[in-house]
């Protein structure tokens, strides 16, 4: 019998949709829609509640580290500038370790750039090395200049798979890039060993365009000589 109920074909219950007089407002509510907006709502209200209560039993004269660290101004709170925070000594300490640390990334750099260059050397099967060879007269120099022109030919005339010509691209592409990094990190590294320099103590000053011999884009010091007691 439930069998034959359901062979019968039924009328589908569709949503109430928004009247035409209110289609200015949007889709109609429905009681899903309502009860995350009210769930949505109730959970701020009790945000606020306790933040109210918590405000409200809140000892004035409590201590907290932001006292000692802050101050007001015109009745706004505001944190302490930390501009002198670490002392000379501290700050050399510091430079010298950030130095160091470039330093140590340039000469890695300058590594895997002659890794990758000799590598390359094997995939184009260029010689890594040159053949100095001895000639009695001219007609026996002319003969291993032929003879070396002609095993050069040879060398280029293989067929390399496309495969590998895209790794000795990507390679090259590669190898320009470290050597671009390489020499990025020279400069910082002798920007912040000047920085360092000028962090020191002892009198010194920036020279002039007039007294610089070999003109420069950065800017020169020159420190006096100060005898040693």
């Amino acid at each position: 019998m439930s069998s034959l109920r359901n062979a019968i074909p039924r009328k589908a219950h569709k949503e109430r949709a928004q009247p035409q007089a209110r289609k200015r407002f949007g889709l109609l509510e429905k009681h899903k829609d309502y009860v995350a907006r009210a769930t949505a709502f109730h959970k701020k209200e009790e945000t606020l509640r306790r933040l109210k209560e918590k405000a409200a039993s809140r000892n004035p004269d409590e201590f907290y580290f932001g006292m000692i660290k802050s101050k007001t101004v015109n009745g706004v709170h505001r944190p302490q500038s930390e501009a002198n925070k670490y002392t000379q000594e501290e700050l050399l300490l510091m430079k010298t370790q950030d130095i160091g640390y470039i330093l140590q990334k340039a000469q890695s750099e300058k590594k895997k750039i002659e890794k990758l260059t000799a590598t390359l050397h094997s995939l184009d099967g260029r010689p890594s090395s040159k053949h100095i060879y001895f000639a009695e007269d001219r007609e026996e120099a002319k003969e291993i200049r032929s003879r070396s022109s002609e095993n050069k030919m040879a060398s280029t005339s293989v067929d390399i798979p496309d495969y590998i010509k895209r790794k000795i691209a990507s390679s090259y592409r590669e190898l320009e890039a470290r050597k671009n990094r390489a020499n990025q990190l020279e400069k910082i590294h002798m920007d912040m060993a000047l920085q360092k320099e000028l962090q020191k103590k002892g009198r010194k000053r920036k020279l002039r365009e007039d007294e610089i011999v070999c003109p420069t884009t950065k800017p020169v010091f020159k420190w006096r000589s100060e005898r040693k007691r």
